[in-house]
C-alpha cells in the first residue's frame, strides 16, 4: 500500500472526526438551492482536506463541493476529487448514512479513492493494481464483490431521501426481490461492496463527479463495475460536475442486464 493512500486514509479520517464533531451538536443549515443544504461541518471538513491535500500535493488539481471549481484542475495529470459529507441530508435528521469521500483522477481515471463513514468507523479503499479494502474497529479485510448471477437471491441498494417510481419500476422488473436503503452515494457501493447489496442504479443526472470518483476507483479494485446508463465509464474530464447520465453500479453479474431494463422503463 502506497504512502500516498496511507496519507489519504488519514485525511478522511480527520475530517470524518471534525463531522462527528458537529454531529453532536445542534447544526445550523443553508441551502445552496432548493433540496441541495450544506452546514458548517461540511464547510469545515472540506477546508481541512483541501489544506491537506495542497500541502502533500502542490502541483495536484483539487475540486471539493464545497469550495468553488477552479478551471486550472483541467491542466492536471491528476485531480483529487472531495465530497467533504456525501449525505448532508442524514446528517442534519440525525441517520449515520453519511461518508467523507476522497478521490483521484490519473489522466481522468479514478485510481485512487477512500470513502469514511465516521459514525461506524467504517473506511473502505482502494488505489489501482492493489485491491480494495475496509478497515473498522482496528480490523482489515480484502474486498471483493458477490458473483451471485440469479435475480431471486439479489438485494437493490435504493436512495433514502430520494425516493424514485423508476426505481421500484426497475427492480421489480428485474425481478430483484429485495432492497436496502442508505443515503451517501459511496455507502450504497458500500453496500456492494460488502456483499450485502449487487446493484445500485441512479438513473438522473443529479449527481456530481466528487460522489462517485472515490467508490468508482475501489468497486473497480473489488471486481464490481460502475458506468452509466448506457454501460459508458464515466467521465470525469468533461466540463461538467454532474454525471448527466446517471450511475449503474453493480457486483457485474446483474449489470448489462440492468443496464437493458433501465434503457426500456426510462425511454419505452
Amino acid at each position: 500500500m502506497s504512502d500516498e493512500l496511507e496519507e489519504i486514509k488519514r485525511i478522511a479520517r480527520e475530517a470524518g472526526a471534525i463531522l462527528l464533531r458537529h454531529y453532536r451538536e445542534p447544526s445550523t443549515v443553508h441551502w445552496k438551492s432548493p433540496g441541495d443544504p450544506v452546514t458548517a461541518a461540511d464547510r469545515e471538513a472540506s477546508d481541512h482536506i483541501i489544506s491537506e491535500l495542497r500541502r502533500l500535493f502542490p502541483d495536484d488539481g483539487v475540486l471539493s463541493e464545497e469550495a468553488p471549481d477552479e478551471a486550472t484542475r483541467f491542466g492536471h495529470d491528476r485531480v483529487w476529487l472531495i465530497d467533504p459529507m456525501d449525505g448532508t441530508r442524514e446528517f442534519i435528521e440525525h441517520r449515520d448514512e453519511f461518508a467523507v469521500m476522497i478521490g483521484r483522477l490519473t489522466d481522468g481515471v479514478p485510481s485512487l479513492g477512500a470513502v469514511y463513514q465516521p459514525t461506524s468507523d467504517k473506511l473502505y479503499y482502494a488505489e489501482t493494481g492493489s485491491g480494495a479494502f475496509l478497515e473498522q474497529a482496528g480490523s482489515c479485510k480484502q474486498l471483493n464483490v458477490s458473483k451471485e448471477a440469479v435475480a431471486a437471491n439479489m438485494t437493490l441498494a435504493v436512495s433514502r431521501s430520494h425516493k424514485s417510481s423508476r426505481i421500484e419500476k426497475i427492480r421489480e422488473t428485474l425481478r430483484i426481490p429485495h432492497s436496502v436503503q442508505s443515503g451517501s452515494v459511496g455507502l450504497k457501493v458500500g453496500l456492494i461492496l460488502e456483499q450485502r447489496a449487487h446493484l445500485y442504479i441512479h438513473p438522473g443526472n443529479y449527481t456530481h463527479i466528487w460522489d462517485t470518483c472515490a467508490p468508482d476507483a475501489i468497486i473497480y479494485e473489488a471486481g464490481g463495475t460502475m458506468t452509466d446508463i448506457y454501460g459508458e465509464r464515466l467521465q470525469y474530464l468533461e466540463g461538467t460536475v454532474r454525471n448527466p447520465n446517471g450511475i449503474v453500479a453493480s457486483n457485474g453479474e446483474v449489470h448489462a442486464r440492468a443496464l437493458q431494463v433501465t434503457q426500456l422503463i426510462l425511454f419505452g
